[in-house]
């Protein structure tokens, strides 16, 4: 059984990997796409999606693909389908940053940090805050209720906030797909942790911005995907919504020219919630070990992926 892997991991993982496989280290995308047309196992993540996305298309005899990120959408799952190819993810892994960077999105956007920080950058004194808002007896709605959406809601309420999770199945204490636009006009903060698929692709769009209070917030750590963009920057320059914090947006890097750069009450993180940390790959090697072991003995694998689902 051929197994391809990245050389950085090899420290953290060769002494704990199963016997009898035959395994290629990759230090380039590019040895990466010639030992994968006939590996049975790969570990191929790369920081450039599109150069990820390719060299999974071209592991054409794939049995199971491990990752470290957490979202498929820039992989062909209907192919992966076609192959009979598993995936697992690194759901959990940077799981306690994102929630954390959410939070801070929060807090930042409460007193508007941003403006302070400005203003000592121009050596200003200012006599009042920029920003008034609390958290303490605020609501929220945090949408994708998985491991990250669990641990800003229980972060938030440390803060006193009253949180209400959102999940597609309706779980319990959750309420569903179908249900939480209603309670939109009562809400304060507007947390987004879902996954990007079909179904929630728009979700939030010039409807629900209408609906949002006009002090209300949007702490986007999903992906860029998950809102219309247009509709966003029309009602953040309106001043319909309060603004929005983006760890998240689309395309990524954002353009120079591209007017979410300069639209009003927009504070950008620039997608490095989950980079904001120095144990994710440790954790993301853990779960390849304990993964590749089950899969060489017949075991279920952790944080398998519906690949109808896309996650």
């Amino acid at each position: 059984m051929k197994a391809v892997l990245p050389a950085l991991a090899r420290p953290l993982v060769e002494p704990h990997l199963p016997a009898g496989l035959d395994i290629v280290w990759f230090a380039t995308p590019e040895e990466a796409r010639v030992a994968v047309a006939d590996a049975d196992i790969a570990w191929l993540d790369h920081n450039n999606p599109q150069v990820w996305a390719e060299n999974v298309a071209a592991a054409t005899r794939l049995q199971w693909l491990s990752t470290i990120y957490a979202g498929l959408d820039v992989l062909d799952t209907g192919l992966l389908r076609e192959r009979g190819t598993r995936v697992t993810n690194g759901s959990g892994v940077n799981a306690h940053t994102v929630a954390e960077y959410a939070v801070m999105g929060a807090l930042v956007a409460a007193k508007r940090f941003d403006q302070v920080v400005r203003a000592a950058d121009r050596q200003e004194w200012p006599t009042d805050a920029p920003g008034k808002l609390e958290l303490f007896e605020s609501k929220a709605l945090v949408i994708g209720y998985g491991t990250i959406g669990r641990l800003i809601g229980a972060r938030l309420q440390g803060f006193g906030v009253e949180v209400t999770g959102v999940t597609r199945s309706g779980a319990e204490g959750t309420v569903g797909p179908d249900a939480w636009r209603a309670l939109l006009p009562e809400t304060d903060w507007v947390f987004l942790a879902a996954p990007s698929t079909d179904a929630s692709r728009a979700m939030i769009g010039a409807e629900e911005l209408a609906a949002m209070k006009p002090s209300a917030w949007i702490i986007n750590v999903g992906r860029g995907e998950l809102i219309d963009q247009d509709a966003l920057i029309e009602a953040c320059t309106k001043r319909r919504i309060a603004g929005a914090f983006l760890d998240t947006v689309t395309p990524e890097p954002l353009p120079p020219e591209h007017p979410l750069w300069t639209t009003p009450n927009v504070i950008h993180s620039m997608h490095l919630s989950g980079r904001s940390q120095t144990r994710m790959f440790l954790r993301a090697a853990a779960l390849f070990v304990e993964n590749i072991n089950a899969f060489v003995e017949g075991r279920p694998l952790k944080n398998e992926v519906d690949l109808v689902a896309g996650y």
